[in-house]
């Protein structure tokens, strides 16, 4: 129930941003570098984010700059995304300051266990 509920809310933020003429900017906390790579079970301290368009092509691959912080690598991480033009985040898991500092600056985020390019198509099939 909780990941319908948090598709949904992706879905719309996504909508949203398309019909305001935004550019969907899908963010993946991953393992690797590669599409084929895994989601992370961490968002905020995952070893790269992926970038991937509102295609789902993937245009980057960047070191998580995050992911050894002791402390507050949520709203930390939460930024460094946002000035990046991300729209939506995925991850497996979400701790309670990011998916705070996601939401108060209106980041959709979505969580699945699996392939980040999968994870992307999956988050992208309700937008079209």
């Amino acid at each position: 129930m909780k990941k319908i509920f948090f598709f949904s809310l992706a879905v719309f933020f996504i909508c949203a941003g398309a019909a305001a003429g935004e550019t969907v900017r899908i963010a993946v906390a991953a393992t690797g570098s590669t599409a084929e790579a895994s989601v992370s079970a961490e968002a905020a301290r995952c070893p790269y984010y992926l970038l991937f368009d509102g295609d789902g092509r993937l245009t980057d691959a960047i070191d998580n700059p995050q992911k050894n912080v002791r402390r507050g690598a949520g709203p930390s991480a939460a930024a460094f995304l946002v000035e990046r033009g991300v729209t939506m985040v995925i991850a497996e898991k979400f701790g309670l300051k990011m998916a705070d500092a996601l939401k108060k600056r209106g980041i959709a985020r979505f969580e699945y266990k699996g392939g980040a390019g999968d994870a992307v198509k999956n988050a992208l099939k309700g937008t079209r």
